[in-house]
């Protein structure tokens, strides 16, 4: 660090970028403290950031990629409709519109200005993903839409509190669009506090500091940003590409291409999205700030991810999409699986892109999706309608040194799961099996991650089942020799046998039914025949390698090697 950083010196600036993180942290804790329904107590599915008067992000909780990078845009929209002046202590603004900067309608955002003196100085901010929003399924993550308005209630930026009173004709109205309005209910008090909270800490941040406080967030940002244009300068100037394609939209059309082209100039890098599919008629089209988001977490990752996340780390990073494509699609598209899965290819393009410059800096490809399965109907135990829905974690990508992670959300996804005593209590569901998938990861001198099977059955009613998955027909890709990872399935069990699932699809399942779902594993990172025999012994040791698959992908003589060792 300089001496001086915009006027500011190093140990203030290091303080004040410190304790924006610590306000963005405690904020979330909060949140997932005073959280109601299990997706956020349990699984986490929420982040927190703090912003400038400019509506500039200045720090960030580092908890799901995929809404982090996409929350400027809806703090941007946030602040459009509601300029300072038509603000006042304790007011907050509500949206979830994923055309004016949301990212799908399950996450609402947040955003409540922070007043010093009368003057709007920052903003908090947080973003929830909602276990149902309404729409035409319960947990209102679809398979089926074809169009947003089937995805559920779509809020512009409206006024959710003034003067530190809610809105109740605003919660009012979403409450009586969603099937389980108490979890909704309770999950936006939480917000509400977690706000609370922001605002709270970051007065005291602007009391101690007074007038020196603008040009510190001003210096963090410059910070981050002299840092990151030092990182890309790193890499080889050229233009390198990369494509992978989504398996189908759930309508029919299926190998959707996902294009990126990864210009490294100087100190800057453009990404270019030309060649990917136009926007289709199933859920999985993501809108522009998904995919910035995507695109920012998969330049952080090659460069260093200790860069302090804000506004700055941003500018030397520029994005072009085609219009009314997958990447960048009108309304009225069905956007919802987008967020979800087509972000997961997004990562997965640009990162092989980067490949291409430097294949050092880049992990194999991941499990790639998300695994989202949404149950609903009416729990048989309270006659009251529930809305469940959970991610499956999966492989995670061998890299240069080190072997993949198994059974981990990856890339756009950085939730938990669902504790089995957590699921089982609160909703009519009981998970029948939960294990890794032995030789799902590919394999190599580092192996990929393996994948996961989570088995769970339906209790004492029929229950609607929706299931918007990936990687079921085109495998996470190895690097550097390593071999591709397994794809994943999915399948129904019941009295007439077991019959396969499709990957977006929606189902009635009656009483006693079971789902299997089965995750990707992932790509292994250079030549299999350059893995240490210690490794595959341990493998095998663990049951994470069978000695058939072994002897398959690796030969005879290093799985002997790896015998002898397990004998000695």
């Amino acid at each position: 660090m300089s001496e001086s950083e915009g006027g500011v010196d190093p140990v203030t600036l290091e303080v004040v970028r410190n304790a924006c993180i610590a306000v963005a942290e405690e904020m979330n804790a909060n949140l997932i403290r005073t959280g109601y329904s299990p997706n956020i107590k349990e699984r986490r599915d929420c982040s927190c950031a703090l912003f400038d008067a400019g509506g500039e992000m200045i720090s960030q909780a580092e908890n799901m990629p995929v809404h982090l990078g996409a929350m400027p845009f809806s703090v941007a929209a946030a602040v459009e409709q509601f300029p300072p002046e038509t603000l006042e202590p304790g007011d907050s603004v509500l949206l979830n519109d994923p055309f004016r900067g949301g990212a799908h309608l399950p996450d609402l955002t947040l955003v409540s200005p922070v007043f010093v003196d009368g003057a709007v100085v920052a903003y908090a901010a947080n973003r929830a993903h909602h276990a149902d929003i309404g729409g035409a399924r319960a947990g209102s993550v679809a398979a089926d839409s074809t169009e947003i308005y089937q995805e559920g209630l779509r809020i512009p930026p409206v006024k959710f509190a003034s003067g530190g009173d809610v809105n109740e004709d605003v919660l009012s109205m979403i409450l009586a669009n969603v099937r389980t309005p108490d979890e909704r209910r309770g999950d936006l008090r939480a917000q509400e506090a977690a706000n609370a909270t922001g605002r709270r800490r970051f007065t005291d941040l602007a009391e101690k500091y007074g007038d020196t406080l603008a040009p510190a967030l001003e210096a963090v940002k410059d910070y981050s940003e002299r840092r990151m244009r030092t990182e890309i300068e790193s890499l080889p100037d050229g233009t390198y590409a990369f494509e992978d394609v989504l398996d189908d939209d759930g309508r029919g059309n299926e190998d959707l291409p996902v294009r990126a082209a990864v210009t490294v100039d100087g100190d800057e890098v453009t990404v270019d999205f030309a060649g990917t599919a136009p926007q289709t008629a199933g859920p999985v089209n993501a809108v522009f700030a998904v995919t910035a988001s995507a695109t920012y977490y998969a330049v952080r990752c090659v460069t260093d991810p200790e860069i302090p996340p804000n506004h700055g780390c941003y500018r030397p990073i520029t994005i072009e999409t085609p219009e009314r494509s997958l990447v960048d699609p009108e309304p009225p598209a069905a956007v919802v699986g987008g967020n979800l899965e087509t972000s997961q290819r997004v990562t997965d393009v640009v990162l092989g892109a980067f490949a291409e410059a430097d294949v050092s800096r880049v992990l194999a490809g991941s499990q790639g999706t998300m695994n989202n399965v949404t149950f609903g109907g009416t729990d048989p135990r309270t006659e009251r309608p529930y809305a469940f829905y959970e991610t499956q974690g999966g492989g995670f990508g061998g890299r240069d040194g080190k072997d993949g992670m198994d059974g981990v959300h990856v890339h756009m996804s950085n939730t938990m799961n669902t504790p089995i005593e957590v699921l089982e209590t609160a909703y009519p569901l009981r998970v029948e099996r939960y294990e890794l998938r032995p030789d799902s990861g590919g394999a190599g001198q580092y192996r990929g991650g393996l994948g996961l099977r989570r088995d769970i059955s339906v209790r004492g009613h029929t229950a609607t089942f929706s299931l918007l998955a990936d990687r079921q027909r085109h495998a996470p890709y190895g690097l550097a020799g390593g071999e591709d990872g397994e794809p994943g399935a999915a399948y129904r069990l019941d009295a007439a046998g077991t019959t396969r699932l499709a990957g977006k699809s929606t189902h009635d399942l009656p009483a006693g039914t079971t789902v299997s779902l089965r995750t990707p594993g992932a790509g292994g990172y250079g030549p299999p025949e350059e893995r240490d025999p210690s490794l595959l012994a341990a493998d095998l040791r663990l049951e994470k390698v069978t000695e058939a698959a072994a002897r398959s992908h690796y030969g005879d003589d290093p799985v002997d090697a790896a015998v002898d060792l397990l004998d000695e």
